[in-house]
C-alpha cells in the first residue's frame, strides 16, 4: 500500500537488534514525510563517551551518570540523512563498533543513565511533533517507557538465528568482520541483558502489535506498516 501525506503523531518502533527495525523505520519515516530517532544510537554514543573518558564500560557507575547528564549529544532526526554527533562529531561509524557493541548494555542499564537519555528522547520527539507533525522513534523501550501513549506502537522480532544472520551480513557489508558464529553469540549476549536489566528491561508493550520478521522483506514489513498507520488514520 502506497500511503500519501503527512504523519501526525508518534509512531513507536520497538524489537531487538536483527529485526529490521532501523531499515524500515527510517522508509517508514521517508515515505510519511515524518521525523526519525533511533534512540539505540543515542546509547551507543553515550557509551562511546563513557569509554572516552577512560571509564570501564563493563562496570560503569556515578561517573557514567555524569557523563549521561553533561554529553554533548546531538541527534539528527532527518530519516533522509539520520545522525548522531558527540561535541559536534560525527560517531555515526564508530558506535557500530565492536568495543561501543560489547559495552552499550551495560551503560545503558544504569537507571539515572536511562533516565537522562529518556528525558533528551521525549523532548526531541515533543520537538520533532511541534514542527513537522509527525515522528518514528525506534529503540528498546520506546511504547512500554518512552511514549507509552504513542497511537501506534509496534514490537518487531524475529529468530535469534536469522537477527544474527543478517547482522552479520550488515557488518560485513560495513567492513567491521561478521563472524556468523561470533555474532549469534553477542545477539544472544545483548538479549540477555536487554530483557534482564532492572530498568525498563527490552520487551513488547501489552499493547504492541507484535510483528514476525523472519519470512518477511524489508518491503513486506513498510507495507504492513503503511497499512496500520493508514488504518489508525495517522496519516493526512
Amino acid at each position: 500500500m502506497r500511503v500519501t501525506g503527512r504523519l501526525h503523531g508518534i509512531v513507536a518502533m520497538d524489537g531487538p537488534s536483527g529485526t529490521g527495525k532501523s531499515t524500515v523505520s527510517r522508509r517508514l519515516a521517508m515515505t510519511c514525510d515524518a521525523a526519525y530517532l533511533d534512540t539505540g544510537a543515542m546509547y551507543r554514543a553515550l557509551t562511546l563517551a563513557v569509554l572516552r573518558s577512560g571509564l570501564d564500560g563493563a562496570a560503569p557507575g556515578a561517573e557514567a551518570v555524569a557523563v549521561a547528564a553533561t554529553g554533548d549529544l546531538e541527534s539528527v532526526t532527518d530519516p533522509a540523512a539520520p545522525a548522531i554527533r558527540l561535541a559536534g562529531e560525527d560517531v555515526e561509524a564508530e558506535i557500530r563498533g565492536q568495543e561501543v557493541t560489547a559495552a552499550v548494555s551495560a551503560v545503558s542499564a544504569v537507571p539515572a543513565v536511562r533516565a537522562a537519555l529518556v528525558q533528551r528522547q521525549r523532548d526531541l520527539i515533543a520537538k520533532a511533533e511541534a514542527s513537522h507533525g509527525g515522528i518514528v522513534v525506534e529503540g528498546r523501550d520506546i511504547g512500554s517507557v518512552v511514549v507509552p501513549d504513542a497511537p501506534l506502537k509496534v514490537y518487531l522480532t524475529a529468530s535469534e538465528e536469522i537477527r544474527a544472520a543478517r547482522r552479520a551480513a550488515q557488518d560485513r557489508k560495513s567492513g567491521r568482520g561478521g563472524d556468523p558464529a561470533a555474532v549469534l553469540a553477542a545477539v544472544r549476549r545483548r538479549d540477555r541483558l536487554d530483557s534482564t536489566r532492572k530498568t525498563s528491561p527490552s520487551h513488547a508493550a501489552p499493547d504492541a502489535l507484535v510483528l514476525d520478521t523472519d519470512d518477511l522483506s524489508v518491503d513486506d514489513v513498510l507495507s504492513e506498516l503503511l497499512r496500520l498507520v493508514h488504518e489508525r488514520g495517522l496519516v493526512t
